[in-house]
């Protein structure tokens, strides 16, 4: 089984950071192939970041295409997700849905942490279209660029920190959501230190995807999820002129 993890900024160390964090809890005998967006923005911050990072994100889905039997999109926002699902017929999961399906599982209630403020509203209106407005608390933002998550110098961890601490406290949140790729590498460590499931999304959205393709399901392709209608656009965008026949 092969599982694309696609990083659609092009902060490659985060992509590094994501792929270890993904093939060391992959199942025997599933490679995961790691991709980074080849432009657009380093990191995705925003409504405007993410507008810029979806072309990139569905070429580096169609490069593999006919070759992957999942692919897990290694962005909160779950930026593009609903693009991809209607460019390939394969299994494919964001993080931000993963995680916070991990969460309601695991626990009555959970609260994200997240980076930016900017990025709240976003999280809050995912958090409705999946249904864990019961579960979820509350969105939090550590105010961490997510950057400064490459930066060992900066104080992101202790931030993130002290955000969970509030979360426990203040929202009385039972686990916790860990609101950015960049993240990846702390849930372990943090879900010790806290005594409660600190849940990141990547891991998660790796053993979803692998599971519905060990199961043989794929994309529907009845209504929204079916191929672009074929036609052909204009100006730059033309190299992604649909052809209606995706899969």
């Amino acid at each position: 089984m092969r599982i694309l993890l696609i990083n659609p900024n092009t902060t490659a160390s985060m992509t590094d950071k994501m792929a270890a964090a993904a093939r060391a809890v992959a199942a025997p005998g599933v490679e995961i192939v790691a991709a980074t967006a080849a432009y657009g923005p380093p990191s995705i911050e925003g409504y405007y970041d993410e507008v810029f990072a979806v072309p990139p994100l569905l070429e580096a889905l169609g490069a593999e295409r006919g070759r992957i039997d999942a692919a897990v999109i290694g962005c909160f926002d779950d930026t593009g997700v609903d693009a991809a699902r209607t460019f390939t017929d394969v299994p494919v999961v964001g993080i931000c849905q993963a995680a916070m399906q991990a969460a309601a599982v695991l626990a009555n209630s959970f609260s994200v942490v997240t980076t930016l403020s900017r990025s709240v509203p976003a999280l809050e209106h995912l958090v409705r279209r999946y249904g864990y407005a019961a579960h979820c608390r509350r969105v939090r933002a550590a105010e961490v660029p997510v950057l400064d998550l490459e930066d060992a110098a900066s104080e992101a961890h202790e931030r993130i920190r002290a955000e969970i601490a509030r979360a426990l406290e203040d929202d009385r949140a039972e686990a916790v959501v860990l609101g950015c790729a960049g993240m990846v590498d702390l849930a372990r460590t943090l879900s010790a230190e806290f005594g409660v499931p600190v849940i990141e999304g990547v891991c998660a959205a790796v053993k979803l995807v692998e599971g519905l393709a060990a199961l043989g399901l794929r994309t529907s392709r009845a209504g929204g999820y079916a191929p672009a209608r074929a036609k052909p656009y204009r100006g730059e965008f033309a190299r992604h002129s649909p052809d209606g026949d995706r899969g």
